[in-house]
């Protein structure tokens, strides 16, 4: 038996062809069918040049294992995640590397009612199965149908905002030559704003660098534009379009962490007796909100599975995490990346507030770090260093996810990513930057002893 690399903790992904391949593409089909016994699966593709060959692979493995396909064509993450519910399919894989490099690929999961499949919920027993490559004998193929679900996507995504409202504002909008371009054209014409396109046509080569906007280097064409064309507002999106990134009209990016602050006081305004599910990196802003308008705010580990297994446990209407991961209670508790441009651009137009304006005083309250990675030998000696160094005198030590440490004016937070092999730390303070500032330095030095 040989193991698998690319399964992760909430997916997988790994390096053509020699970590994944159609070979292991099929593997994956047959042992997630064999262990969900599905009637019926919605598969779909990213723009990726190896999406499409590992799909067939996959959709071959599922109906050898006796599964139904449904074959959405290429699309986004959250497509699958929409059309496994609109379907009322038994489950949904969407073939993707997110933001990793082009010589990338891997698998998203779902099961029944859009729900994710993660490492605790029968990731790690699909990873066994692949692994032993021992199968049933096929005893009947399923079917394969092609179904086109965008119209209906479309559909319910316009159904977040209210167009009567909406004014005509001009948007920079950077697809990063991933997948997030056709969903623009196919709703474009139902929406008064002017989208100003760059890097729009899908092109798995990625001509124009990983589409990945959490990397500053990536920003500057968003940006360019924004200022050459006097947009009102800019966004741009990973290679899936899970997760879509904002810029104001002077080009400036915003941290996402203001972003799911917004979102939540969007919702909580139209209904005060909501629950928001927030992550525990950056956590002040969030909470302060929902307790000025008698929300209630949650905290989950940070993950997807995580913060919609903690969405649905408590009913909650939206869940952000400081990544650009935004969650709908009615989209399934799943996160996309075109409903949360839809809610901010509504609430430009009726507030009569341009974005910079919308954040100012929260980022002006709570200045944070944004998220610093650094690669450390010793993770956990650093963990308990830290708490060894800051825990004595803290008003609160937290573990939900690596080491969070409060302050009565300053707080971080320091974990292992699941994704990367790196630690991530974020810091932040009430209404001092350069306390934010000077207590990031500190941190960032101590961690470099255990680089």
């Amino acid at each position: 038996m040989t193991a698998l690399s690319c399964f992760k903790a909430y997916d997988v992904r790994g390096r053509i062809p020699d970590e994944i391949n159609e070979d292991i593409a099929y593997r994956i089909g047959r042992a997630y069918a064999e262990f969900l016994s599905p009637k019926t699966v919605v598969v779909g593709y990213d723009i990726r040049l190896t999406s499409f060959q590992l799909s067939r692979a996959l959709i071959n493995g599922l109906t050898d294992a006796g599964a139904n396909v449904t074959d959405i064509g290429m699309c986004g993450t959250e497509e699958v995640y929409f059309a496994t519910s609109h379907l009322q399919a038994d489950g949904g894989i969407c073939v993707t590397a997110s933001h990793n490099p082009k010589d990338y690929n891997g698998m998203k999961f779902v099961r029944e009612g859009s729900r994710p499949i993660s490492g605790d919920t029968g990731l790690k027993d699909i990873q066994r199965m692949a692994e032993e490559n021992k199968f049933a004998a096929i005893s009947h193929k399923g079917s394969v149908t092609l179904q086109d679900t965008r119209p209906a996507y479309v559909e319910h995504l316009l159904t977040y905002v209210d167009g009567k409202k909406l004014k005509p504002l001009r948007i920079v909008c950077n697809a990063g030559n991933g997948g997030a371009g056709a969903v623009i054209d196919a709703i474009e014409g139902q929406l008064p704003f002017t989208f100003i396109k760059v890097h729009h046509e899908a092109d798995g080569n990625f001509p124009n660098g990983v589409p990945n906007p959490l990397l500053e280097e990536n920003r500057a064409p968003t940006i360019e534009a924004i200022q050459a064309q006097g947009a009102d507002m800019g966004i741009a999106w990973d290679g899936d379009f899970d997760r879509c990134f904002f810029f104001d009209a002077q080009g400036n990016f915003i941290e996402g962490y203001y972003i799911v602050g917004l979102l939540a006081e969007a919702f909580l305004k139209k209904d005060p007796h909501n629950k928001i599910v927030h992550d525990p990196r950056l956590t002040w802003n969030t909470i302060d909100i929902a307790q000025t308008l008698g929300g209630q705010a949650i905290q989950s580990k940070t993950g997807h599975a995580f913060i919609k297994e903690r969405m649905r446990k408590e009913d909650a209407i939206y869940g952000g995490e400081m990544s650009a991961h935004h969650y709908f209670r009615d989209f399934a508790y799943c996160d996309s990346g075109n409903i949360p441009w839809l809610l901010v651009a509504e609430l430009i137009s009726v507030t009569g507030k341009s974005l910079a304006q919308l954040v100012e005083e929260r980022m002006a309250a709570y200045p944070c770090s944004g998220e610093i990675n650094r690669r450390i030998g010793d993770a956990k000696g650093l963990l308990a260093h830290l708490q060894n160094v800051y825990g004595k005198d803290a008003r609160h030590v937290d573990h939900t996810d690596g080491l969070s440490i409060e302050f009565d004016d300053w707080r971080f937070n320091v974990r292992s990513s699941n994704t990367e092999p790196v630690v991530r730390l974020n810091v932040e303070s009430k209404a001092n930057t350069a306390l934010m500032q000077n207590k990031t330095a500190e941190l960032l030095a101590l961690m470099a002893e255990f680089a």
